[in-house]
């Protein structure tokens, strides 16, 4: 498969699927279908990554790609490959497709070196590095589906090496305009509206 073809996998749709379905291995054309298949893979992930494998230690933006692979590899063919077409919610653009090498760098260097692993954090500097990994991860939206699945791992991963059990994502979930808000003012740097949405996942657990 070569990266003129996974470029083109990712702007297809599933033939069949009325443009609600991306192009997959499966031949799924039902929304609510494709949903069933990546939860339950997304639930063996979680399994490999959380209890049958020891906990990482520094995270990068090499081993998210091959979480990204085993979760996703079964159905899509550019699993773990960094995404080429360009994406938005609403008006709001997440990163040009062209700029996600250099900001997976950025990533890597400034955010997951410094906050990995985080097995000696206090409950605020805790909080503080998962809100920061997580508005730049969702920033940077780096693969064609799955971000903000992968970006929940990666902070469960992270709390989990401070001792903590998977959080709990309600209120995330119950309050989308404010916790997508939240993302937003990570373009100013500006941390601390996730830093809260961080807080409300910790005590709902």
């Amino acid at each position: 498969m070569g990266k003129y073809e996974l470029t083109e996998s990712q702007a297809r749709y599933q033939p069949g699927s009325n443009d609600q379905v991306l192009a997959n291995k499966l031949g799924i054309t039902d929304p609510a279908d494709m949903d069933e298949a990546e939860l339950a893979l997304l639930e063996k992930l979680y399994q490999q990554v959380l209890l049958d494998q020891p906990v990482p230690g520094v995270l990068s933006s090499q081993l998210i790609k091959t979480w990204h692979r085993q979760w996703l590899g079964a159905i899509y063919l550019w699993a773990g490959e960094e995404r080429s077409v360009n994406l938005s919610k609403g008006a709001f653009h997440f990163a040009a497709a062209a700029q996600i090498p250099s900001l997976l760098h950025k990533l890597d260097q400034d955010y997951l070196r410094q906050h990995t692993p985080c097995t000696d954090l206090a409950d605020e500097a805790l909080i503080q590095a998962i809100a920061e990994v997580h508005v730049e991860f969702i920033l940077i939206h780096p693969f064609r589906e799955g971000n903000g699945r992968i970006a929940r791992l990666i902070a469960d991963v992270m709390a989990s090496q401070a001792g903590y059990g998977t959080l709990d994502y309600s209120p995330w979930d119950e309050n989308k305009p404010d916790y997508f808000a939240a993302i937003q003012a990570g373009l100013d740097m500006d941390y601390e509206p996730m830093m809260h949405w961080v807080e409300q996942a910790f005590n709902a657990q």
